[in-house]
């Protein structure tokens, strides 16, 4: 009898899922740029129905059945059948297609004995870790999209992402067939292993705290609109202004921890050019955190575009989107490395 794993490949599936839930983000992005996160107030449904071509009497229709469920905008507000979309594919996306294949590739894995216990308990992580998504999705819409509540589902769909990428990395190692740009000196695996920890979790930080600039009202204009120099890189014609208000000034807050890792990162990468010169794990683990590096430094410029880029209809907001998504990609790329040195090249130094 044909085993479910020879027809479903977990490997493959896998990788499909990463690349799905990169989608998924970036669709998440474009609905805050929109500004469409509360576009279907309700959950599961999008007033009341599985569409998304609502019209404006329906949606007057639908506020009137359901004043309770008032938004911040008020049950006056009426968004277009493009903001409704936003979110409709989103939670498609993530719900419809997502969920099941992430169901489907932990009964493969659970099922085939020829997996390995690890691989078995990334597959679990990977189905606790979507379950708990959707609850933080609903959450969001519950709270009508609260800062927190928001930076809570961003970090909750990158820590999926992260567990999807450990799964495949156990999945190869069970067949074999680890790439050689994820093969580590295990010698190294001690030294860089919690500094690659460090680092991947404080530009997690910085991520956070640019999804909470992004998504509190007025504080995209924190540092002014006086042009180059005058809001970027200084912010109101100073580096270090008073914090009288955290929220309106969140952003200087945001770029003085983007600064603070930025020189953590380059000062590592100095370091790790001397002690990584040798051997092929070495330079595999130099190449991952100077590219870590780059990624960050341009995401930084791309940051500095970003305010630079007001008029008077206000932000290039395309440009937050990929603010954001470079951001998701420095942090991955850290994160990724740092799985393959703990994970991976730590359980071969046990062996």
């Amino acid at each position: 009898m044909e085993k479910l794993s020879d027809v479903v490949n977990p490997k493959k599936t896998t990788v499909a899922l990463v690349i799905l839930t990169v989608i998924v983000i970036g669709i998440g992005g474009t609905i805050r740029i929109y500004d469409a996160g509360e576009s279907c107030p309700d959950w599961p449904t999008c007033f009341g129905t599985f569409g998304f071509d609502i019209s404006e009497d329906e949606q007057g229709e639908w506020w009137a059945a359901n004043p309770e469920e008032a938004d911040s905008r008020g049950s006056g507000h009426r968004y277009t059948s493009f903001q409704i979309f936003t979110e409709w594919i989103h939670r498609l996306l993530a719900g419809a297609i997502l969920g099941p294949l992430v169901i489907l590739n932990w009964i493969v894995i659970k099922s085939d004995d020829e997996r390995s216990s690890r691989s078995k308990r990334a597959a679990v992580a990977s189905l606790i870790l979507i379950l708990w998504q959707g609850a933080v999705g609903w959450l969001t819409v519950e709270l009508d999209n609260e800062h927190w509540s928001v930076a809570l589902h961003l970090g909750s769909a990158l820590a999926f992402m992260l567990c999807l990428i450990w799964l495949w990395m156990e999945l190869c190692k069970d067949d074999d067939e680890l790439p050689n740009w994820l093969t580590f000196d295990p010698l190294l695996a001690k030294k860089w292993g919690p500094i690659l920890g460090w680092m991947s979790l404080g530009t997690l930080v910085t991520l956070f705290s640019g999804a909470f600039v992004s998504t509190t009202p007025g504080a995209n204009y924190g540092c002014g609109i006086g042009g180059f120099a005058e809001s970027w890189p200084l912010c109101n014609g100073v580096f270090f202004p008073t914090i009288e208000d955290w929220e309106i000034q969140s952003q200087i807050i945001h770029r003085w921890l983007v600064g603070a890792i930025g020189a953590f990162l380059v000062s590592t990468s100095y370091m790790i050019r001397k002690d990584c010169s040798h051997g092929q794990g070495g330079t595999v683990l130099k190449t991952w955190i100077f590219a870590a590096t780059l990624i960050y430094i341009a995401n930084v410029a791309l940051g500095g575009l970003y305010i630079l880029s007001w008029e008077s209809d206000g932000f290039f907001e395309f440009l937050s989107l990929a603010h954001l998504m470079v951001a998701a990609a420095a942090f991955s790329t850290l994160a990724t490395a740092w799985l393959g040195l703990t994970v991976i090249a730590m359980r071969d130094s046990s062996h």
